[in-house]
């Protein structure tokens, strides 16, 4: 599974302004919303209860929420780069400013967990995470991770 067959160009955000976690998962819900044609709210908590069970914030500044959402035929994803980092209870306690959201069918197995660990591999490259930060476009974003994950899967 490639990140292309995850994120679409339309599913990536920058310049998001949140001053908390919960308001930038809220974030993510809403661009997820529109994207999935499902509802915010339902999204919004799908999130919240699997934080509430420990924080996706990685580390580095990066954290990858992930739900199992009713009405999904496949995985998706929704990238967004905040403005100002905020705090995520991340792993090396750094606040987050790079979320790379997962949203998986109800019914996803295996699946939903190798496309958690791909997207996490991929956010792990320092160089990565410097350019998502400098890059200026959601194309240059798109590009970036898509180049980047191609590169990683040979």
């Amino acid at each position: 599974m490639q990140i292309g067959d995850l994120l679409d160009r339309s599913a990536i955000s920058l310049r998001v302004s949140a001053s908390s976690k919960r308001q930038a998962l809220a974030v993510v819900a809403e661009i997820a919303a529109r994207k999935l044609d499902l509802d915010a709210g339902d999204i919004l908590d799908a999130l919240s209860e699997r934080e509430a069970a420990g924080s996706t914030g990685v580390g580095y500044g990066v954290a990858a929420p992930h739900a199992r959402l009713e009405g999904l035929t496949r995985m998706r994803g929704v990238f967004v780069r905040l403005e100002q980092p905020v705090e995520f209870e991340s792993v090396d306690d750094q606040p987050v400013d790079l979320i790379f959201a997962l949203f998986a069918p109800k019914d996803a197995g295996a699946d939903h967990l190798r496309a958690l660990a791909r997207v996490s591999r991929l956010l792990r490259q320092a160089e990565l995470r410097e350019q998502l930060r400098k890059a200026r476009t959601v194309d240059a974003i798109y590009a970036l991770l898509v180049q980047d994950a191609s590169r990683s899967a040979a």
